[in-house]
């Protein structure tokens, strides 16, 4: 390519990436935003959009979410608009290594989770199995998080209705499960889980894994897109630093 060409390719793909992360920033910007008013008032924030959660800790746990997310968006928009406005090699640089980071992480959470999918539940059991014995029923926050988490995927427990024995929940009310283990029908006492339902909910964590399969194409296609966007993002960045060592 002449000359000329070349500085037009340049120039078309700058304004190209500019523009990319200009709305990369703007939405990193806006879910930080969003986190940092939940964080801070979130009665207001659900008051005008309606009871989003019963629970004020999913609220607080989902604007710490907000606020990571949008903290790492606004960090990539920026080193890559500035990177490529500026036709920094420093931030460029910069930019790609961010991406490449988190490019290498989903990987290799996605290999975790294909390869060692029996060590995470292990290792999930090992951990979450001691707090619901030791807090279900008697910490409100963890309590009100598990019973959204059962009644909207399904389930009871990580592993199953053991995971509630001898819980403050289960010596408390008589010797009962939590609703969900009984199909929500209260209240949930051993017999009755075992005389009307032959077929218990399975364990949360058996179910999200199952929802997962259920979802693969479409979880597939959402993961390949993303990787997609990071390897087309570094590729023209790494093209711009290239462009701008020869100069």
């Amino acid at each position: 390519l002449s000359p000329g060409a070349n500085m037009g390719c340049f120039t078309f793909i700058k304004v190209m990436m500019i523009l990319f992360n200009l709305a990369i920033f703007l939405g990193g910007g806006t879910l930080l935003g969003i986190g940092i008013w939940v964080s801070v008032d979130g009665k207001s924030f659900l008051d005008i959009f309606g009871t989003i959660s019963t629970s004020v800790m999913q609220v607080v746990n989902v604007s710490y979410f907000l606020i990571v997310i949008g903290s790492i968006l606004v960090v990539i928009g920026f080193l890559g608009c500035c990177g490529a406005q500026k036709e920094s090699k420093c931030l460029l640089m910069m930019f790609f290594s961010v991406v490449l980071i988190i490019f290498i992480a989903e990987i290799a959470a996605a290999v975790v989770v294909l390869v060692y999918t029996g060590l995470a539940e292990t290792f999930l059991t090992a951990l979450v199995t001691p707090v619901l014995k030791e807090k279900y029923g008697e910490d409100d926050a963890l309590t009100q998080i598990w019973n959204v988490t059962m009644n909207e995927v399904h389930c009871c427990g990580l592993n199953n209705y053991t995971d509630f024995e001898n819980s403050p929940w289960y010596l408390q009310n008589n010797d009962t499960f939590p609703s969900p283990c009984c199909k929500s029908v209260v209240p949930c006492t051993p017999t009755r889980r075992r005389s009307q339902f032959g077929c218990p909910p399975q364990g949360c964590f058996d179910q999200i894994l199952e929802e997962i399969r259920t979802n693969a194409d479409v979880v597939g296609g959402v993961a390949a897109g993303i990787a997609a966007l990071e390897v087309a993002a570094m590729v023209v960045s790494m093209y711009l630093y290239c462009y701008l060592d020869k100069k």
